[in-house]
């Protein structure tokens, strides 16, 4: 059998080196556009920041060392520009000569990725004014930057990669600032996390400037400074990282469904014409929850969808579970990661959705450089079902998420989580995990020992009318009258038990305890601000 492969670096070798281990009789042909197949897409801002110290660490494999390791015969510089699905023929175009040559297949895996969106303004071909989505953008980036010409820079896009690209641009002493048309930075995170997260970038110097479309680069020649519909700034540097699109533009008149560019595939990987699969950033997938088609452009999910592809064309007939949103990003100072569905998606799906905002500790408190977790839990009410988790902290927050995919794919309640034998030593967690933790507090908000108001309702005014107290470690908040926990040992003097009161502490735990006491004493009309002031700006 004859495997023609189009496109490389994640699924396509992917498809191709797990095929051969497969069927080692087959044939396999895998065709290129560029001159690498085999690059660490993900580990390119890094490269910018010197992370990774040398451009031969991004490559993982040149296509002469991929051939011999796996046996797949590799033409680069060779670009698909046509499939005819009844002849099973591609025409592909030699980029050098520009040769065309048709190339049959017995079974085809299009894997021709995406592609940087090239605004429509005006500026984008100045000098100084880059994408980062291969090696040769990377060394381009960071030889500019070597040429210490470079003061300050503006990233478009406030998505993951945009942000790690900010985070490494300010570590080389850049003044770095991000600009995104979308009312808040990080996709995929419901919106009072994402305003944290905003706050914690400009403290680290990387003001982020959400709701403004950018409509023009210019400078003499190079770039000098960004215009946006809200005013302009300057930028010696631009990086333009406002989103990608698929590779597909070569299927029009094919005969292969498509929604947006991107392919339509089943569970298997196979699109609606025969012997066609299809994975990685230039098709679709569907979410493991909802069961609808969604676009994944994830190197995990190339990575997972096209060795299962790679199965179902030797026979297997295994089908994808889909994905759920997992990321995971190092920023400035602390680290963020998501899975399954935000609050407000689960809403608009029709579930009964309800969640908490804990600030735990991330490992032993009296262990050195132990930090927090602030974490945002999302089930359904009616079924307890898991159904999504958002992160940030200084620490090990993939951890809180891979737990949370794990349930979430194990169509798991809160209660089946509840108990797990969770690894735990100082130097690597407390003793009731921070994932268990914040478990076992959205369980009491549940069911109602716990009375909260979130931070999205104060924000948007639900603590009016409350008196606000004070029941931090030590009086925090200007203004506000003061409640030490451990002295309320009956009813407190000039607080009215019928009086509406939010109990604000640092966290979240002592404003929890004292409305415990409080409760037992009469006071009905307590509530908690999740998060305290660690995640919410109090005023009185």
């Amino acid at each position: 059998m004859r495997l023609l492969i189009l496109g490389g670096v994640a699924a396509g070798t992917k498809i191709a080196a797990k095929f051969m281990r497969e069927d080692r009789s087959a044939e396999v042909v895998l065709l290129n556009k560029g001159d690498d197949i085999s690059y660490a897409g993900c580990g390119l801002p890094y490269y910018i920041g010197n992370v990774i110290p040398k451009k031969e660490q991004l490559i993982v494999n040149t296509p002469a060392q991929y051939a011999k390791l796996t046996g797949v015969c590799v033409h680069t510089q060779t670009e698909a520009v046509g499939i005819d699905p009844d002849k099973k023929e591609v025409t592909g175009v030699n980029m050098a000569t520009g040769e065309r040559i048709c190339y049959s297949y017995d079974k085809l895996a299009i894997c021709t990725g995406a592609s940087p969106v090239k605004p429509p303004i005006k500026g984008c071909d100045l000098q100084n004014v880059f994408f980062v989505r291969t090696p040769d953008d990377a060394i381009r980036v960071r030889e500019a930057i070597d040429t210490g010409r470079i003061r300050r820079a503006a990233v478009v896009g406030a998505g993951y990669v945009g942000l790690e690209v900010a985070e490494n641009l300010a570590q080389r002493g850049i003044q770095t600032m991000v600009l995104d048309m979308a009312p808040h930075a990080l996709p995929g995170f419901d919106g009072e996390m994402a305003v944290y997260a905003e706050r914690m970038l400009k403290e680290a110097d990387i003001p982020v400037v959400t709701g403004v479309a950018v409509t023009a680069i210019e400078g003499d020649g190079k770039a000098e400074k960004i215009i946006t519909e809200k005013g302009e700034y300057p930028a010696d540097l631009v990086i333009l990282s406002a989103g990608i699109r698929p590779n597909t533009a070569f299927l029009e008149g094919s005969g292969i469904e498509m929604v947006k560019g991107a392919v339509l595939t089943d569970e298997r990987g196979r699109t609606n014409l025969p012997d066609i699969y299809a994975a990685g950033d230039c098709a679709m997938t569907r979410h493991a929850v909802t069961g609808k088609r969604v676009w994944s452009p994830m190197g995990s999910t190339a990575n997972i969808a096209g060795r299962l592809v790679a199965q179902n064309i030797a026979g297997a007939g295994i089908g994808y579970r889909g994905v759920l949103g997992t990321a995971v990003c190092k920023l400035p100072g602390f680290h963020a990661g998501r899975t399954g569905l935000t609050e407000q998606q689960a809403k608009a799906e029709g579930f009964s959705a309800v969640s908490v905002i804990t600030v735990v500790d991330d490992k032993a408190h009296y262990y050195p450089k132990a930090g927090s977790f602030i974490i945002k839990m999302i089930a359904d009410k009616q079924t307890l079902k898991l159904l999504g988790v958002q992160v940030f902290g200084t620490g090990a927050v993939d951890k809180i998420v891979d737990i949370a995919v794990t349930g979430i794919m194990l169509n798991a309640s809160l209660g089946d989580l509840a108990d797990m034998d969770l690894a735990y030593a100082p130097p690597f967690s407390t003793a009731i995990h921070p994932f268990t933790h914040t478990l076992n507090i959205l369980m009491n908000k549940i069911n109602g020992t716990f009375e909260t108001i979130t931070p999205k309702e104060f924000a948007r005014g639900g603590a009016d009318g409350y008196l606000i107290v004070d029941a931090c470690m030590k009086p925090s908040i200007a203004g506000a009258p003061y409640l030490e926990l451990t002295d309320v040992e009956g009813p407190v003097n000039g607080l009215d038990p019928n009086e509406k009161i939010l109990l604000v502490c640092n966290k979240g735990k002592r404003a929890y305890l004292l409305q415990n006491r409080l409760k037992y004493y009469g006071y009905r009309h307590t509530r908690v601000l999740e998060g305290g002031i660690t995640f919410n700006k109090v005023e009185v």
